[in-house]
């Protein structure tokens, strides 16, 4: 039947990628949640149109190991160290402590002791997956609170080898082996054979991951030397793939999870100078895997264990979710976290794993836990992990507003440094470098932010900085703006900025106003303001990393510094003169690309001084061709 062939499902599995996702990301639910809902859409109990395939999973759960193995391959061993202290200390206490509660509360429903660590231990894990997606789309990596979500996630995904390899040691011998039929994400390799003793099987663990190890230290490198001594890209492609696969293929065949290895593989190849070759070829492959495997995860939920006992599952994934939220936001608070980011951290992780799968089917292969008790703990992380962007939603739309209007409510901190000549708006890293040199030149600032959790930070390192909302009139009257000379606007809220302008230009005139430009559109809108000085955030530094780089290709020195002053002098008359017709896109466009030209003109007709290799190079189409 045509439904049964691999195409088929694979067409189906695209399509619902393609209708979902743009919808649910236009509704603000992300990605991950229109991949689940897709699933559960063509999924089995729902429209039927896949039905359960283990090609296609198999096929699918790639994903997670290809993102395994990026994870690992940022994970160079100085930034481990420097990130040990949140690694063991939070990573280590959630994992701990969760799976000592979850313990207890199994052996309090009279399981024995083995299989309440083995379910305690399985469910302290967190989707990798999810959250990392979730916290690269909505851009949180950088935030406290991504860095503590990471850290937690890191210490993890480590932890799952000492419990893979503790596994077999938990074996119940009075219950048979039965493999569960529900089971969602079988990458631990079910084909593994069970016959050898415990003893045997850990050793074997920990011989496949030591062998992992030592071959990526020494073997890998000369591999990869000379296949990219070939100049294929397409090659040093399939090998990326090869090393990947088959390492999944030798982590199956001791009954290993193939993430797990790869995550190590990874690690151990994170100082290898082909890294960032590694990541890139790599890394398409695992975005469109990934969103295969979320389908597959929302496709294969057992909706027949979810129907014969809704009770059970509605109070183990409540439970779930409450407990470890519970922990998390517990230990958020004992390592510092601000209360907003906290709460984030919390929502973000309160769920369990893709691991979590893996560890139940190699407990059920172990003898350690029945299907009977594997099956409803299954469809309950399953469902966890789909209610996961659903909850941070939440968090989002009535926690975090909530907890905004609190923090809004603080009143300004009281200005008592007096009248200054200067006064800066936003003490970000644009805001403290002006501020650092206005004072060591001896002048003195008011320095106004809103951030209070920042502003707290600063202050440890000596930094005076007042809170406040700075585009509110009476914290500048009380800054004394009547008085000062100059006013920086150094905040990357644009329509906060141009707020202020317009304020400022009412309200006090006599200001020259100094003002952060984000981006070149802004700039436009600033110069409309008549802004006295227009700064566009990151144009001087990249004019500098030019100028160096020109020199790395040739250029004498003055030669280099001299065309950085033509292009800064040509860029900002350029943009002076595209604000007045920036609204007319068409007009815009052409006139750039006329100006693009221009300068490119007044280079080329000054080029006799270069060396003659750069010279050769410069006439050319393609310069970056040539000069590599």
């Amino acid at each position: 039947m045509q439904g049964e062939s691999f195409l088929f499902q694979a067409f189906i599995y695209l399509m619902a990628a393609v209708l979902s996702v743009p919808i649910a990301k236009r509704l603000g639910l992300g990605s991950v949640l229109g991949y689940l809902i897709a699933g559960v859409v063509i999924g089995p109990f729902a429209l039927g149109f896949v039905g359960e395939q283990e090609d296609i999973m198999h096929f699918a759960e790639f994903g997670v190991v290809m993102m395994l193995f990026l994870i690992g391959l940022e994970l160079q061993p100085s930034l481990l160290w420097r990130m040990r202290g949140p690694i063991l200390g939070v990573g280590g206490l959630q994992v701990a402590i969760t799976t000592g509660i979850f313990m207890g509360v199994a052996i309090a429903f009279g399981l024995p002791w083995k299989m309440g660590l083995a379910i305690g231990m399985t469910l302290a894990l967190s989707s990798t997956a999810i959250v990392l997606q979730t916290l690269t789309e909505k851009g949180l990596m950088r935030t406290e609170a991504g860095q503590a979500c990471f850290s937690v996630l890191l210490f993890q995904d480590i932890a799952v080898i000492p419990m893979l390899a503790l596994m077999p040691l938990l074996e119940m011998g009075e219950h048979d082996q039965v493999f569960a039929s529900t089971n969602i994400f079988l990458v631990a390799a079910t084909e593994a054979a069970n016959t050898s003793p415990a003893w045997q099987q850990t050793l074997l663990v920990m011989g496949a991951v030591g062998g992992i190890i030592v071959a990526g230290r020494f073997l890998v490198r000369p591999i990869f030397r000379f296949i990219a001594d070939t100049r294929l890209r397409e090659l040093f492609t399939a090998t990326a793939l090869l090393l990947v696969i088959g390492i999944a293929l030798v982590m199956q065949k001791v009954g290993l999870s193939p993430a797990l290895g790869t995550f190590v593989a990874g690690v151990v190849l994170a100082d290898n100078e082909y890294r960032h070759e590694l990541e890139t070829n790599v890394e398409p492959f695992k975005g469109l895997l990934l969103g295969l495997f979320f389908i597959s995860v929302g496709a294969s939920i057992d909706f027949n264990v979810l129907l014969t006992q809704p009770l059970l599952i509605a109070e183990l994934v409540t439970a779930l979710i409450v407990i470890k939220g519970l922990i998390l936001f517990a230990l958020g608070r004992f390592s510092g976290q601000p209360l907003n980011e906290n709460f984030f951290f919390a929502s973000a992780l309160a769920q369990g794993g893709e691991f979590g799968f893996v560890l139940f089917s190699f407990a059920q292969q172990s003898k350690v836990l029945p299907p009977e008790v594997t099956s409803p703990l299954v469809v309950a992380v399953a469902l966890s992990m789909g209610l996961t962007p659903v909850v941070m939603i939440i968090n989002e739309m009535l926690i975090q507003p909530r907890f905004a209007i609190k923090v809004g409510d603080r009143q300004p901190d009281t200005i008592d440094n007096g009248p200054t000549p200067v006064i800066i708006a936003g003490f970000g890293r644009f805001g403290q470098i002006i501020d650092r040199l206005l004072i060591a030149n001896g002048f003195q600032t008011t320095v106004l932010d809103n951030d209070p959790a920042h502003i707290e930070m600063l202050r440890k390192f000596g930094h005076k900085v007042f809170y406040g909302d700075p585009s509110r009139m009476d914290l500048l009257h009380s800054a004394g703006a009547e008085d000062a000379k100059l006013m920086i606007i150094a905040i990357d809220n644009i329509e906060k900025s141009l707020y202020m302008v317009d304020m400022i230009h009412k309200h006090f005139p006599h200001l020259k106003i100094l003002a952060r430009a984000v981006d070149r559109r802004h700039a436009y809108q600033l110069i409309h303001r008549k802004v006295d000085v227009i700064e566009r955030e990151t144009f001087e530094s990249s004019l500098h990393m030019g100028i160096e780089a020109l020199k790395l290709l040739g250029f004498r020195a003055y030669r280099a510094h001299r065309d950085a002053q033509t292009f800064r002098h040509h860029d900002i008359e350029a943009m002076y003169e595209m604000a007045e017709i920036h609204e007319d896109e068409s007009g815009l466009v052409a006139r750039s690309n006329q100006l693009s030209d221009d300068l490119q003109e007044i280079f080329q007709a000054d080029n006799y001084d270069l060396p003659q290799e750069v010279n050769q190079a410069w006439d050319t189409t393609n310069l970056r061709k040539d000069v590599s």
